[in-house]
């Protein structure tokens, strides 16, 4: 399996890509923007590839030779309307139509907690759900076997390995970059996540049971 991580180089991506290089018989292609983002990578076993998310052919070119991606960028819920509907709306778009394109069979995309509430929006970030929302819905329409993962409020604690994960929360929570990370990684060939949109927080379940009974 060849994997191309789109948004490498953010607090999520470079954990996925860590643990996806600890993982057997995968190859990993993490999309960069910058040749300098490449230098904390060189000690992975790893290939790199600078592209640019919002030029028109950048993702598609990165993607011709992959089998799976991993979409987890994104301008971070505090930027302008503007980037994130490029980034995150967009730039979703984009990969999802590069997968189709070439026959890629499986997808994986990091969302938000909510984004299909928005009576639960936070107020000033109606532009980030809404990107969000809207590139969910573009991939659940899609004939990509997809995955999205919908994590709480994001720390950076140290991983716990547990998490709580159901396709609706009904609930607030954080969870860790290191956990949403492992939680990926665990979705790559577990049946039980094919086709669903799950939410995750941090619980009290080992990921592998907590996807396996997934409800």
């Amino acid at each position: 399996m060849k994997i191309l991580v789109v948004g490498a180089n953010g607090k999520i991506g470079r954990h996925i890509v860590r643990h996806l290089a600890e993982e057997e018989n995968v190859t990993v292609k993490a999309m960069l923007r910058k040749q300098e983002q490449i230098e904390q990578f060189k000690h992975l076993d790893v290939e790199t590839v600078i592209a640019d998310l919002e030029a028109e052919d950048g993702v598609f070119k990165a993607s011709q030779d992959v089998d799976t991606i991993i979409f987890t960028a994104g301008s971070g819920g505090h930027t302008g309307a503007d980037k994130t509907m490029l980034v995150d709306l967009d730039g979703a778009f984009k990969t999802i139509e590069a997968a189709e394109k070439h026959n890629i069979k499986r997808f994986i995309m990091i969302s938000a907690l909510h984004s299909d509430t928005p009576k639960n929006w936070k107020e000033g970030m109606e532009h980030y759900y809404t990107a969000k929302k809207r590139a969910d819905e573009r991939l659940r329409h899609s004939h990509l076997n997809y995955t999205i993962l919908r994590p709480g409020w994001l720390t950076n604690d140290e991983p716990t390995g547990k998490i709580e994960a159901r396709l609706n929360l009904g609930k607030d929570g954080s969870i860790t970059r290191q956990d949403v990370a492992m939680t990926v990684v665990k979705t790559l060939h577990l049946e039980e996540t094919f086709y669903k949109t799950i939410e995750i927080i941090n619980g009290d379940i080992p990921i592998d049971k907590a996807l396996t009974n997934i409800n």
